[in-house]
């Protein structure tokens, strides 16, 4: 374990390890366009005046990706680039309504093709329009389902996840 010694003007460690948190909720939001949980953690950081934390633990990551991704010599250039391709407009999270798949995706599931599932789900860029497409499909199928299934169904989803509750039998006395 390495033990440092914590200087009068750094954070304390349990504020950077929260700060760290923070950060990563604003990356992923921003790598799956979701654009809502992107803003509203942006309205708490402005609220809670710290933004300087966070923007210094983003810059920590981003320097850590290129330098673990890149040779010393490339990874300058890299960022160089990075930063003359910055759009001009930043206040917006980029999304791809277009690149998800989710038809092809219900029938990879249908089909049991586990590769073809994570390879789907792996190429698209933007999962939260992929997971609404796949949402959508699911409830225009509840309609068709036979009478009881539905019943079935949540009673199981809850067995798996929701915890000690009891939830009794959909086909109780059956």
């Amino acid at each position: 374990m390495v033990v440092t010694e914590e200087l009068a003007d750094e954070l304390p460690a349990e504020m950077v390890e929260e700060a760290k948190a923070r950060a990563a909720t604003l990356l992923l939001a921003f790598r799956h366009g979701n654009q809502l949980a992107f803003d509203h953690e942006l309205d708490l950081l402005f609220a809670e005046r710290a933004e300087r934390e966070v923007t210094t633990l983003l810059t920590w990551i981003a320097a850590e990706a290129v330098r673990k991704a890149y040779a010393p010599e490339v990874g300058d250039r890299v960022l160089r680039a990075m930063a003359r391709r910055a759009p001009a407009d930043t206040g917006a999270v980029a999304v791809d309504e277009e690149s998800a798949n989710a038809a092809r995706l219900i029938e990879a599931v249908a089909a049991g093709e586990v590769a073809e599932v994570r390879g789907l789900v792996a190429s698209t860029a933007d999962t939260t329009f992929l997971l609404g497409g796949l949402l959508q499909g699911v409830a225009m199928m509840l309609p068709l389902l036979p009478e009881g299934e539905l019943a079935e169904i949540t009673a199981e989803l809850r067995r798996r996840h929701g915890g000690a509750a009891h939830v009794p039998e959909a086909r109780a006395g059956v």
